[in-house]
């Protein structure tokens, strides 16, 4: 299973330099949870990656809140992993510890740069779900 290592997930959130590796893993997650016998629908992930664009629209307006929501999502996946059974687990092991190494960020403009990486990662993941033959 094509799960990206905790070393791997922080890399591609802290570091600015690490598009490339953000790009590989995501086009092994992405195509992972295209395949197989459970494999993940483009609805199950746009319902969470609605939400993450909501709270990237309100970081400028309002970021205490934007954050506030960011910790929010971490239920919010863990309910359609449950229940959605299947690959949407998959997908939280990688997008909860995400999100936890987004707020490890000393400061407010640092959790910004981080959500930033992550967002970027997350529409790379949707984008090779897609092109992977994900429906």
């Amino acid at each position: 299973r094509p799960v990206v290592s905790q070393e791997e997930l922080k890399r591609i959130i802290t570091d600015s330099k690490s598009a490339e590796l953000t790009v590989k893993k995501a086009k092994e997650q992405g195509s992972f949870l295209a395949e197989g016998k459970k494999r993940l629908s483009t609805s199950q992930i746009r319902a969470i990656f609605d939400e993450v664009r909501q709270i990237e629209a309100l970081w400028s307006q309002d970021p205490n809140q934007a954050i506030r929501r960011l910790y929010l999502l971490k239920p919010k996946v863990r309910y359609r992993a449950g229940k959605e059974k299947g690959k949407v687990e998959d997908l939280a092991k990688v997008l909860e510890p995400a999100i936890d190494i987004v707020l490890t960020g000393p400061d407010e403009g640092t959790k910004y740069t981080y959500f930033r990486h992550f967002v970027d990662f997350f529409e790379a993941i949707l984008a090779y779900h897609r092109a992977a033959g994900g429906k």
